[in-house]
């Protein structure tokens, strides 16, 4: 602004960028360091704008002296910071300082030209032998048009601008530090609050991006020329010096908007991340909330499992249970919105997707568990509630045999004294004894027939109850049902939208894979990004999943889609299909193979790139799960389908379809398992079908020798995998296998096997309920087996007492076979022999005989609720009479002896030591 120098944007005949020092009277006073910022910032500006950083210098000094000339040289040579071509200067105009001028630059000629090189010119027309006039301002006689003020305001702007896009880089990335370091609170209000702020600070950020933006746009039109023939006229002037400075405003706006694009990407990202978060937080409370009021309604269920008491008692427990069951049906309901919910952010590709299906399925387990407790509870009531009401029949009976044997009494004693005076006595009253509370049963008691009259009465009763329920019904009814079933419609519509729309998703999915993936891999194009192994492994890698495509795509998905009107169908569609769904089978059984290659070839640059092209987020190794995963989701949408279709048309073939694909899941599960068998001599499948299998700790032992509990806990027990088969038990052990992934399929060796027409079990071990004993041969070999659990002990035990009663049953119906002929010959001697003893039968009844079936009817209630006692020890199962003592006892190993209660007989107790005759075989050999 001290105009001690300007750059007017002209160039020498030599192409040097000219820089001017106008007449200033002032120079010799301004210091040195002044001169070289101005010097300094001038060729900043000229290196920026063009590659050559010559200059040449015009030292305007026609109205100065000598002395002053110098003092000017002096300070350029010692301040010019770059490549000096040339100076050229205007001596003074007056005659005295013009000697004076040719004098002294004769006499100092040398010294200044060492240091620059110095051209004096006389007049303003030499410097055009030097520079072109179109190159020189109007004051030195040229054309080109330069406004000083006009170029600061300018600079000061350009400058200002530039310092203004590096402040708001500097202001997103601090933005960006903090939203990637700052910790986030642990409750939602607060979690909601910091969202708020940021986006807040996010809003105000593009406010100013926009504005910066806005404001180098106006820079940057202020210097274009506006007019055609001035930028035609001015091309040859200062047009290099005003494209410099459009390019640089131009520079800067494009880093602006390369920030502003990456700072909405940053945003989006972390926005999304945050909702899901967000999301995350208020799943994860519903749940915690629904945990606790499961455990409190069990809880509160758990407060009814002492069924003593009296029958009052026992109503107020079904009535208090009623209460706590509609609870739950609300409580249910909530379960099933927060497992929908949960649904749609899986569906969504939340990035917690492991730990949201996790909690559906735990919500899941919560939920069955506290509808079978329910049901559980209530048939438990209702039976006890049963039992007290036969008691009391059982004990109306019996008090009326009693008044009928006195009433015998009294009109035989009537008889004799029929000869005896009339004598008016005072009648006798007849009190019915008050039923004696006796000790309750804790086994149900079946009671005699009712009588005629008790019959009635109970009829009645029922039509009065179910006329008053009826009236109630009529009262309260349609409009409370009309509602639930608007509700029960909705849900159904929404499970069903949700299990078409992920079909098609699920369909296009397969699509692009198999497009994308398999179908690049026959492209000659893309051979030089895969691997030459790999090429041949495209069948291994894929399994059957075209297979699967072709079935959803063509037939599947349609059927589903034909639903939409017709939910009830639903259930239909998945029994057409049935066996169209063990392709999937084939497809997990090949699923080790297709992940070891995965793994193998997985950094490959044909992966990657076939990627790239897709725009997917995740890898190949995704895509290739989502069958498993489809196979898992569809008995889980089936099973809220159902719950919301009770009691309507196609419920049945709903429950018959879920219970399909439970029989699928678990079919496949077995089938990986039976694969990774090895050492077996044989074929597995001549086996029959497997029923069950899992990890078990197992003692053996034998019973030739006098081997006790004892001995069994002195040595470390053996870790096996058991296969329940038709045909067999199958032991086990599973290798350990190193290596990233090892776990994920097992792999067993196989150790022994245990025919099941030899096999018999004790169903209790003392130390631990857990543990039950497999025998064999005779209980030449013995196994104790620990579950991990009493539950998947129960389930074993009921698979093995199936699969034995089918074998005894089948020996059973050869044996009665045999009999069937001295059976008969029995039943018509028998017949003979009563055909006499009736010719020998007395019709009278005495006393004695009154009293007898009195006192036999008090010693068959002793004996009815002696047994039920007896049988409520031991396991209610089904249909016990029918079970053989060859192979089922429930009895208690201890110490080498065996307390038995064989199931097949009643309170029979047999003690029984063990053969010593020498060692099983052991497993671990």
């Amino acid at each position: 602004m001290q105009d001690i120098a300007f750059l007017s944007g002209g160039r020498g005949k030599d192409n040097a960028w000219i820089i001017t020092f106008p007449e200033n009277c002032n120079f010799r006073c301004i210091p040195e360091e002044v001169i070289t910022k101005v010097l300094t910032y001038l060729t900043s500006i000229a290196r920026k704008n063009g590659s050559d950083s010559r200059f040449t210098i015009i030292l305007d000094r026609r109205l100065d002296t000598w002395s002053s000339i110098k003092v000017s040289l002096q300070k350029i040579s010692a301040s010019f910071p770059g490549n000096l071509h040339l100076v050229l200067v205007l001596r003074p105009t007056s005659f005295l300082q013009r000697t004076f001028t040719d004098i002294g630059f004769r006499f100092s000629q040398e010294d200044f030209m060492l240091k620059l090189p110095v051209v004096m010119l006389s007049s303003v027309s030499d410097l055009l032998t030097y520079i072109d006039d179109k190159q020189l301002t109007p004051e030195l006689g040229g054309t080109l048009q330069y406004c000083h003020s006009e170029w600061i305001i300018f600079r000061n702007a350009i400058e200002n601008f530039a310092l203004t896009v590096k402040d708001m880089a500097q202001m997103l990335q601090s933005f960006g530090t903090e939203l990637a370091e700052t910790d986030l609170p642990e409750d939602i209000p607060s979690i909601e609050g910091i969202l708020a702020i940021r986006a807040e600070k996010y809003h105000l950020l593009k406010n100013d991006i926009t504005a910066v933006t806005k404001e180098g746009k106006i820079l940057l039109t202020n210097l274009e020329v506006p007019d055609p023939e001035e930028a035609i006229s001015s091309r040859f002037e200062h047009h290099e010096q005003i494209s410099g400075d459009w390019q640089t405003v131009n520079k800067l706006l494009t880093q602006v908007h390369d920030m502003e694009i990456a700072f909405d990407e940053f945003w989006e990202k972390h926005q999304l991340k945050m909702e899901q978060y967000l999301q995350l937080w208020k799943f994860e409370q519903d749940f915690q909330e629904l945990v606790r009021e499961v455990e409190l309604l069990l809880n509160q269920q758990a407060e009814l499992a002492d069924v003593t008491g009296n029958i009052a008692h026992i109503k107020q427990k079904i009535k208090h249970l009623e209460n706590l069951d509609e609870n739950s049906q609300d409580l249910l309901a909530k379960v099933q919105f927060v497992i929908l919910h949960g649904h749609r952010l899986t569906s969504n590709h939340h990035y917690a997707l492991d730990l949201i299906c996790q909690r559906c399925t735990e919500l899941h387990y919560l939920s069955d568990i506290l509808v079978n407790e329910t049901k559980h509870k209530r048939i438990q009531l209702s039976w006890t509630f049963e039992m007290h009401k036969r008691l009391q029949q059982i004990q109306i009976q019996t008090v009326q045999l009693k008044l009928e044997s006195i009433r015998t009494v009294f009109e035989n004693q009537q008889a004799g004294f029929k000869n005896l005076k009339y004598e008016h006595v005072r009648p006798i009253q007849f009190v019915v004894p008050a039923s004696n509370k006796g000790i309750i049963p804790k086994a149900p008691l079946f009671s005699p027939k009712p009588g005629k009259k008790t019959w009635k009465q109970n009829q009645s009763n029922l039509k009065i109850e179910v006329v008053h329920d009826c009236l109630e019904k009529r009262s309260s009814g349609p409009s409370s049902s009309l509602n639930n079933n608007n509700t029960l419609d909705v849900l159904k519509n929404h499970v069903l939208n949700e299990l078409i729309q992920t079909e098609k998703i699920y369909v296009r999915e397969l699509f692009t894979v198999l497009l994308g993936y398999k179908a690049e891999m026959d492209n000659p194009e893309m051979f030089d990004l895969m691997p030459p192994l790999l090429r041949n492994k495209k069948d291994v890698l894929f399994g059957n999943m075209a297979e699967i495509y072709e079935f959803h795509s063509n037939l599947f998905m349609s059927s589903l889609e034909n639903c939409i009107d017709a939910p009830e169908r639903v259930g239909l569609c998945f029994l057409e299909r049935k066996t169209d769904f063990q392709m999937y089978a084939k497809y997990c059984q090949n699923k080790p193979r297709s992940e070891a290659i995965w793994k193998k070839y997985s950094e490959c640059a044909f992966f990657q790139e076939c990627q790239r092209k897709l725009k997917h987020r995740l890898g190949l190794d995704s895509y290739l799960l989502k069958p498993v995963q489809r196979l898992t989701k569809y008995q889980l949408l089936l099973k809220e389908l159902l719950k919301y279709s009770k009691d309507c048309e196609g419920s049945e073939q709903l429950k018959v379809a879920l219970d399909t694909m439970l029989d699928l899941l678990k079919s496949v599960n077995d089938s990986m398992h039976q694969i990774a068998i090895n050492g077996y001599v044989g074929n597995l499948n001549e086996l029959g079908k497997m029923i069950v299998q899992g990890a078990f700790s197992v003692w053996t032992g034998h019973k030739k020798g006098a081997t006790k509990m004892k001995d069994f806990a002195r040595f470390k027990p053996m870790q096996r995998h058991l296969f329940l088969y038709e045909k067999a038990i199958v032991f086990c052990k599973r290798r350990v296998e190193s290596g990233e992934g090892s776990g994920r399929y097992p792999s067993y060796s196989f150790k022994r096997s245990l025919k099941m027409d030899e096999v018999g079990i004790t169903e209790y071990v003392k130390g631990d309920n857990r543990k039950f004993e497999i025998w064999y041969a005779g209980k030449e070999e013995i196994y104790i087996v620990q579950a991990s659990n009493i539950d998947v002990k129960m389930i074993w035990l009921k698979e093995i007492r199936n699969i034995l009663l089918k074998q005894q049953e089948l020996l059973t119906v050869k044996q009665q076979q045999r009999n069937q002929l001295t059976e008969q010959d029995q039943l018509s001697s028998q017949q003979n022999d009563e055909r006499q003893q009736q010719a020998f039968i007395v019709p009278e009844i005495t006393k004695s005989e009154h009293t007898s079936t009195v006192v036999g009817v008090h010693e068959a209630t002793s004996t009815v609720q002696a047994e039920a006692n007896t049988v409520w020890t031991e396991e209610i199962s089904e249909s016990p009479e029918s079970w053989s003592n060859n192979y089922f006892s429930s009895s208690y190993v201890d110490s080498g002896e065996e307390r038995t209660l064989l199931v097949g007989e009643k309170s029979k107790q047999k003690k029984r030591r063990p053969d010593s005759r020498g060692q099983s075989e052991d497993l671990n050999r």
